[in-house]
């Protein structure tokens, strides 16, 4: 792999080549272009090959990539080529949500304990997985090698949430809590928040958002 800072727009597009690439396999396609790929997901092709030759020469002149090692690849570029486990703080209805998402996820990332405070959540089962209180959270952490944490809890317990992922050793948090949380600089966060992204999407809708659109702001 080239020594060249990856930038974050480009990381995040490899995951939507990805499913992609596994619903072509699924297909039994055995082999797909730059433009095939630029057509199904309304991108520009030379943006598609500048992403992947960042990573490496893939594909073959004439012919394109291999759709199989393509996806081999991406996945080891992405480090899913391996087993990493994840933990979730909140066990509600979010946190039921993602941890069903278990039976249907085919990649090695998987939730792997999960965790709440609320004494009537602790020992409950989701998905085959018995829900622990925060005091376990960090010799789980550390017995199971979890590298990742996700944190589904309200707001004014976000923070403590992130500094108890931190202090277990959690290298990246994926944040779903309406709240800016703040870690070390080496820690890896990720904020998926419902609430601004619907905001934003209003901005969109017919109407007055057509007049904005007319003109441009930098």
């Amino acid at each position: 792999m080239k020594q060249t800072k990856i930038s974050e727009a480009v990381v995040r597009r490899l995951p939507i080549y990805l499913q992609v690439l596994n619903e072509l396999h699924n297909r039994e396609v055995q082999t797909v272009s730059s433009q095939e790929l630029g057509v199904k997901l309304d991108l520009n092709p030379a943006q598609i090959r500048k992403d992947l030759a960042y990573f490496g020469e893939f594909g073959r002149k004439g012919i394109g990539y291999d759709v199989l090692y393509l996806i081999e690849k991406i996945r080891q570029i992405l480090k899913v080529d391996q087993p990493i486990n994840v933990a979730l703080a909140g066990a509600g209805n979010l946190g039921h949500a993602l941890c069903n998402y278990n039976k249907y996820s085919k990649d090695n990332m998987k939730i792997t304990a999960v965790f709440d405070a609320h004494p009537s959540k602790i020992g409950i089962s989701i998905n085959n997985l018995q829900v622990l209180p925060m005091e376990e959270l960090p010799r789980v952490i550390v017995q199971q090698n979890i590298r990742i944490g996700i944190i589904t809890v309200p707001a004014f317990e976000a923070q403590n949430v992130a500094n108890q992922f931190v202090e277990a050793g959690i290298e990246g948090i994926l944040n779903f809590a309406p709240a800016i949380l703040r870690v070390p600089e080496h820690i890896r966060i990720h904020n998926a928040d419902f609430t601004r992204d619907l905001l934003s999407l209003a901005y969109y809708l017919a109407g007055e958002g057509d007049a904005a659109n007319e003109s441009t702001v930098d």
